[in-house]
């Protein structure tokens, strides 16, 4: 991402790509997507020019899964669903789209503060 982004940051995201779900409404049909990052503000993903990629202030409903770290197994992972506001569509390449979302209401942690803590955990350190 280019430093212009990252200036708008509010805190850091990790990179994380797994699945994400994303619709205008649930009870409609629901577009796959794969995710590039997340804070507790919001997630980026990208979708490809030929789905139903989302535009620019479009209001969203996403579903996707952040590691559970107070877990032992690696692969355990939180399911979340939030609703959202598209901040940015950006072209990503390779036919695809780069969808900036900040949700309505923010997750109750910070995921790059439990990588660092985790990481921390796992080599030792105090948090």
């Amino acid at each position: 991402m280019d430093k212009t982004a990252d200036e708008r940051r509010q805190e850091e995201r990790i990179d994380y790509r797994w699945p994400v779900w994303f619709s205008e409404d649930f009870h409609q049909g629901m577009t796959q997507g794969l995710m590039v990052d997340v804070s507790s503000g919001g997630l980026a993903f990208q979708c490809s020019r030929e789905s139903h990629c989302p535009q620019s202030g479009q209001h969203l409903t996403v579903r996707f899964s952040v590691p559970r770290f107070e877990s032992h197994d690696p692969t355990a992972t939180v399911s979340v669903t939030r609703t959202g506001e598209v901040r940015r569509v950006d072209e990503a390449g390779h036919g695809l789209h780069r969808i900036a979302v900040q949700f309505d209401t923010p997750l109750a942690m910070r995921p790059a503060e439990l990588v660092s803590l985790n990481d921390a955990c796992k080599n030792g350190e105090a948090p």
